[in-house]
């Protein structure tokens, strides 16, 4: 009979542990249910689909998973504060509900330094966030010569409220039958950047 009320009692505390976790976890992310109407993504060439043929860059492919249209607010060589000075525009403007960025890899290729890059991410993500929007940012967290800014998206996204794709390449870049070029995807590697983002948004749709 004893054996029965411990096995109880640690059951129930496992289940407890368990939703405590994933309840605080999702409590940590801002306006997990966001306002607004569009689901856009807004970023650099990965966005825009460089290396894509027509209508498969990572935002269609997405769209088709969703059942939902999706802005592609991508341009090829964007930095982040290039993304800064277009942020009203493009998507504080568009009643965003959630919104998906890849930012950041034209500063590492460039030499930006990596606290002026997350230091921009940041006012972007908080000027999205305060739309009443989701933000989820695809980070980029390359061996050796990424200098530090697979930390500086884990840290920042942790700092706001931003769910992280950790690295958004990983699985793809390297592999030459998902490459473009070295550094683009083809159809194929965008559509598992588009799984990614959709595992990243289920919850929230």
């Amino acid at each position: 009979m004893m054996n029965r009320v411990f096995s109880l009692i640690f059951c129930c505390l496992i289940a407890f542990g368990v939703y405590y976790y994933f309840a605080a976890n999702h409590n940590r992310v801002r306006n997990s249910k966001p306002s607004g109407s569009a689901i856009i993504c807004f970023g650099d060439s990965l966005t825009s689909g460089t290396g894509a043929t027509e209508g498969m860059d990572y935002p269609a492919q997405l769209s088709s998973k969703i059942g939902q249209p999706v802005i592609n607010a991508g341009i090829p060589g964007d930095t982040t504060a290039r993304a800064l000075s277009r942020l009203d525009q493009d998507v504080l403007s568009m009643s965003p509900r959630i919104v998906l960025m890849t930012l950041g890899g034209n500063d590492l290729k460039n030499g930006v330094p990596k606290d002026a890059a997350i230091q921009n991410l940041k006012t972007i993500i908080e000027a999205i966030q305060a739309k009443g929007a989701l933000v989820v940012v695809g980070g980029v967290d390359i061996p050796f010569w990424g200098r530090g800014f697979g930390a500086g998206y884990r840290n920042l996204c942790k700092d706001t409220g931003a769910v992280l794709i950790p690295n958004v390449f990983e699985g793809i870049i390297g592999n030459s039958k998902l490459m473009s070029d070295s550094i683009h995807p083809n159809d194929a590697g965008y559509a598992i950047m588009a799984e990614k983002c959709y595992e990243a948004i289920k919850p929230y749709l």
